[in-house]
């Protein structure tokens, strides 16, 4: 049975060939988040790309919508997608670039090149004179072990660190992993940590889990990243654990709110570096062939009437052991 295929996303003609060789009887349509019509999403039976939500929402007999997101939160609200439509997202597409990412902010952060940066731009020779902080043997606690968590904790390993993992659910330990233990235990794991990663998703259960107090239990002069949801930490308190020396400084791709108001004081802290939620997209070209490469393979399962992989649950908002399927990796 012939299906109808809205793909939205600014796609090379070889990309666009290699969706349709994936299930050549279907039709499709291909257009960008920008420029898709209402008429275009209606005619769909199955989305592959976040086009807008208002629209979307719209479409009443959608069966499939596969998000170019991780964490496509505004696409699991109620009302938004039909109650039976599969959603499947882009787990294992973002893993290489988003821990990039984290490896060059940890580094100049560390080796306090941001702040031979700005000694560059006032024109200054001028040392710091302290010890800069070590990557090999340091302890980096990864809060959050889906596909981003675990590719950077596999790089930091790499450098020689000391790398402890952090679940929902105890799992088994990876090689690159001293341990992995659940989030009971994330409080025991903190004072230990000199770079503490976080990369979860935006649920009930992760709001604000980095608020004042917790940062509190952080280790002395560590260092947090935050490539997740901004609503995962406090941005006020954790502009006055560095104010005050408690952490050291951090990195941060996604703020609460977003974008991060003009006047909140962590623009001004020398050791805060912030991007505007840029360390995913399109901003590595692989990314971008990773995320095609989810489509053709999750196109191939649809048009054999074989469960979907990367299912994510409307409630956990999370692709686990939960959701049918598998989890993807593209590294």
């Amino acid at each position: 049975m012939e299906k109808h295929i809205l793909v939205a996303l600014p796609l090379s003609q070889a990309q666009r060939e290699t969706i349709r060789q994936a299930a050549p009887r279907f039709a499709y349509c291909f257009t960008t988040q920008e420029t898709v019509t209402l008429e275009e999403i209606l005619w769909a039976d199955a989305i592959l790309g976040n086009v807008p939500v208002e629209l979307i929402r719209q479409n009443e007999h959608l069966s499939w919508f596969q998000s170019n997101f991780a964490g496509p939160d505004p696409y699991l609200e109620p009302g938004v997608l039909p109650a039976d439509c599969v959603v499947t997202n882009a787990t294992g597409a973002y893993g290489l670039a988003i821990s990039e990412w984290m490896l060059g902010m940890w580094l100049a952060l560390a080796k306090d090149l941001v702040l031979y940066r700005d000694r560059q731009h006032r024109h200054e020779w001028n040392a710091i004179e302290r010890p800069v902080r070590a990557i090999a043997g340091a302890r980096v606690l990864c809060v959050g072990m889906g596909d981003i968590g675990a590719s950077f904790a596999r790089r930091a390993h790499l450098l020689g660190a000391e790398v402890v993992g952090v679940r929902r659910h105890a799992a088994d330990c990876p090689d690159y992993c001293l341990r992995v233990v659940d989030t009971d235990h994330l409080d025991e794991e903190l004072p230990q940590a000199d770079l503490v990663a976080l990369s979860l998703p935006g649920t009930p259960e992760t709001y604000r889990m980095f608020d004042a107090a917790r940062l509190a239990r952080c280790k002395r002069g560590a260092i947090l990243l935050n490539v997740g949801r901004g609503t995962t930490v406090d941005a006020d308190a954790l502009a006055e654990a560095v104010q005050s020396g408690a952490l050291y400084g951090a990195a941060l791709d996604v703020t609460d709110p977003e974008p991060l108001p003009p006047d909140h004081p962590l623009w001004g802290l020398d050791t805060v570096l912030i991007t505007p939620h840029i360390s995913g997209r399109f901003s590595l070209p692989r990314t971008l062939e990773n995320i095609v490469e989810i489509f053709a393979h999750n196109l191939r399962r649809f048009a054999a009437g074989q469960t979907l992989d990367n299912q994510m649950s409307r409630t956990t908002r999370y692709v686990s052991e939960d959701t049918p399927g598998r989890r993807l990796t593209c590294e």
